[in-house]
């Protein structure tokens, strides 16, 4: 008699787990039925703010570590100026390297890095009176200097080569060191398309 009394207990036990079960798993859905679709926008909104938090982290720590910049300049703007002394060159430098780009000053390859990230910087114009027409007088250890709208960078030419228009390699994309390419078509009098590029590297100076 013990024995069925117990065993009826357990069993009433169970049916009320089971039972409460069954009534928080009802209260549950009831939630996610009404609610369900705000929990998530909710949830969806708050992985979205940590993960745009996290990327303005990620972006101000480039800002502040690499070249100031808040924002890249758009296609085609002006961002900086290039000064040669040598030759007297006070020119605009463009985000870009289209025929119309160059008309209005010196492009500056979308390839290649800005000045202040570390890496391969790619300019260049026309050999036109007033832009490269006196690029063969430049020598080793002239200055140039870009100012750009985020800071000032100065550079000094280490080397000279004549290149053909084919030779991409002499002008490398690389992240190791800040080198400045500046090319101009070559010869310097040269009326009309030409084959070979005159191209000054100079390197950033700390």
């Amino acid at each position: 008699m013990h024995k069925k009394v117990i065993g009826k207990t357990i069993q009433a036990t169970i049916i009320h787990i089971i039972v409460a079960l069954c009534f928080t798993g009802a209260i549950v859905l009831s939630i996610y039925l009404f609610y369900g679709a705000k929990i998530e926008e909710t949830i969806s909104l708050v992985s979205k703010v940590a993960i745009e938090k996290q990327k303005q982290q990620i972006q101000e720590t480039i800002i502040t570590e690499e070249n100031g910049m808040e924002n890249y300049p758009e296609y085609g703007t002006q961002y900086a100026t290039i000064e040669i002394p040598r030759i007297g060159v006070n020119l605009p430098v463009y985000f870009g390297d289209t025929l119309e780009i160059l008309k209005l000053g010196i492009g500056h390859s979308s390839t290649s890095y800005f000045p202040g990230e570390g890496g391969s910087i790619i300019y260049m114009g026309h050999n036109s009176k007033n832009v490269f027409r006196r690029f063969s007088e430049l020598q080793l250890n002239d200055l140039i200097t870009v100012k750009t709208t985020y800071g000032e960078y100065t550079y000094k030419i280490y080397d000279m080569q004549l290149i053909k228009e084919t030779e991409v390699e002499k002008l490398p994309i690389q992240k190791q060191k800040e080198i400045l390419m500046v090319y101009t078509c070559y010869p310097f009098n040269n009326i009309g398309y030409a084959t070979q590029r005159y191209v000054v590297y100079a390197e950033l100076q700390k």
